[in-house]
């Protein structure tokens, strides 16, 4: 047993030995590998990404003054319509009795109105006779006032019952596409319900919904993105025009809406999925970088690191609106810099680092230079 512990005490002596051979230097650590992306140009794929449809900027529901049966329908959803065009009638029966119940009870007041003048006019001639009496002549006057007021009040009702005769006819206000159709023939709708939606010509927009943790990042007039699903890959510029105040009660989003510009608005179908980006251009003219580079310097103020020469250098920046994926930035980085996209809170500046792409391989351009002999 001594023997054994005799010989490990000996192995012992004999490792310190052989470091003490050695040079005296100390084993440098071996430089840390980190994942290294380049910053892209702002306005490329970060921000967050809002489903929505387009709509028309103007979206007027049509509807009757009265209610009534509907007997025809002139045009259908999708139909391109002009201003003043008929839409849909109503059975004019009704109405047209009415004018003609109303024109008659007119007529009766307007005679009635006729003879009692015609009585003032000789009770005029009387009490200057004095013939009648002063009484007599003011009992007349008034009478005449009364049967002038009924005539006043049938020819008042007269007008509204002709104006409504002309309800029964359904006319587009202006032009503009049928977005829907909401009423068939032989129905009876109520006045007020709606029986087609109009979308006018001119504006389109994308109407999405904003998430509750994420409308205090937005403000009307911010700059946004527009991705038709038909259209894949390709941007449309648009700006946010529209923020409710108040959160929808029952899905506790805030509904907004996305303007196109008017040169690309014209080539945009109603009804059409799309996608809105928004969280770009925010930090002013930039890049952008992945969101998990973006790190806190001691002071609190956001980083990012890059790679230069084989070493990790903290590089001060500005942000925009944090995206789902990407950031844009501004500050003293550059385009060709080497951006390290993951473990940057293990850094130290100055500190030797390997850099290596997304598939582990090394990135020559962010390698140490080579010393001059």
């Amino acid at each position: 047993m001594q023997g054994r512990i005799r010989c490990g005490v000996l192995a012992a002596l004999a490792a310190i030995a052989l470091v003490g051979c050695g040079n005296g230097e100390d084993q440098a650590p071996a430089a840390r590998p980190v994942w290294v992306v380049q910053p892209q140009a702002a306005g490329g794929a970060a921000g967050l990404a809002f489903p929505g449809e387009v709509r028309a900027r103007e979206e007027s529901p049509l509807s009757f003054r009265i209610g009534g049966e509907l007997v025809a329908r002139r045009v259908d959803a999708g139909a391109r319509v002009a201003e003043g065009q008929v839409l849909a009638e109503l059975d004019p029966g009704d109405q047209a009795l009415q004018a003609q119940a109303a024109q008659a009870q007119l007529a009766a007041a307007e005679a009635e109105r006729v003879r009692a003048k015609g009585d003032l006019d000789r009770y005029a001639k009387l009490v200057e006779q004095q013939l009648v009496s002063r009484s007599a002549y003011e009992g007349q006057a008034a009478a005449y006032k009364a049967a002038a007021g009924q005539a006043d009040a049938a020819r008042a009702q007269w007008e509204v019952t002709r104006n409504q005769s002309g309800y029964t006819t359904l006319r587009a206000p202006h032009a503009g596409v049928i977005a829907s159709r909401q009423a068939e023939v032989g129905q009876v709708v109520g006045a007020g319900q709606t029986i087609f939606v109009l979308a006018a010509d001119g504006g389109r927009e994308i109407a999405i919904d904003l998430p509750e943790d994420r409308v205090g990042q937005f403000k009307v007039g911010d700059a946004a993105e527009v991705e038709l699903w038909s259209r894949p890959g390709q941007r449309l510029p648009a700006r946010i025009r529209e923020l409710a105040p108040a959160a929808d009660p029952q899905t506790r989003s805030y509904a907004a809406r996305v303007a196109l510009d008017e040169a690309v608005a014209g080539d945009v179908v109603l009804g059409q999925s799309a996608r809105v980006f928004l969280g770009r251009g925010n930090a002013g003219a930039g890049l952008q970088v992945p969101l998990s580079a973006l790190q806190q310097a001691e002071d609190g103020k956001p980083v990012v690191w890059v790679v230069r020469e084989g070493r990790a250098v903290r590089v001060p920046v500005e942000h925009g609106t944090l995206g789902s994926e990407y950031v844009d930035v501004r500050g003293d980085l550059r385009a060709g810099d080497w951006v390290v996209a993951a473990g940057g809170h293990l850094l130290r500046e100055d500190e030797e680092v390997v850099a290596v792409d997304r598939d582990n391989r090394p990135v020559a351009a962010a390698a140490a230079q080579p010393k001059a002999e």
